[in-house]
């Protein structure tokens, strides 16, 4: 599938945004319930996960798809916990960067016009993901955390150690951003 460049101009590029968000539960009954970290409250928590696929332009913002995060372990390792929240037989494990492929992978094949993808370091830490992106000439945004590697044509480097100034080809310097503390950014085609 190649990229399809259907907006242009001076109107902002549109995006798709990926990022999960959990639902605080008291039961263990619901699918994909489990103590698991949710920003939702910033803590270890009993609740569900779901990914979802935002759109943005110009024009607004909409929430495309959405998928329910299942943990391995204590929901697709246990097939009767399944059946009994009517989870199909045929879902298997898929990690939240999985999942959030598997919906821009949609938005390509309905032909949803859009420039580039944007996530935060769940997404952006992900090599997978970022390949994907990249065989589709898909351009992104991804935050990665301090520790992640990116790797360059002087090997593999954390994002705080990249220069301060980049060499502009007439010879004058240009100065990079400074990365925030949490999180750096990684970008695209």
């Amino acid at each position: 599938m190649g990229r399809r460049r259907s907006f242009s101009g001076d109107r902002a590029s549109p995006a798709l945004v990926g990022d999960d968000t959990g639902f605080a539960k008291q039961g263990r009954c619901s699918a994909g319930v489990q103590r698991q970290y949710t920003g939702t409250t910033g803590k270890i928590t009993n609740c569900q996960i779901g990914v979802f696929l935002g759109y943005a332009s110009s024009r607004g913002r909409a929430v495309l798809d959405r998928e329910l995060y299942l943990p391995r372990d204590s929901w697709i390792a246990s097939p009767e916990r399944c059946t009994a929240a009517q989870i199909p037989e045929q879902v298997g494990f898929a990690t939240k960067p999985q999942l959030l492929q598997a919906m821009i992978e949609r938005a390509l094949t309905a032909g949803v016009p859009f420039e580039w993808v944007t996530a935060d370091a769940a997404y952006g830490d992900n090599g997978p993901l970022r390949c994907f992106l990249e065989s589709h000439q898909i351009g992104y945004v991804l935050a990665v955390s301090r520790a992640h590697q990116i790797t360059t044509g002087v090997g593999k480097v954390p994002p705080t150690s990249w220069p301060a100034r980049f060499p502009r080809p007439d010879g004058s310097a240009c100065h990079a951003a400074k990365a925030p503390k949490a999180n750096d950014a990684t970008t695209g085609p």
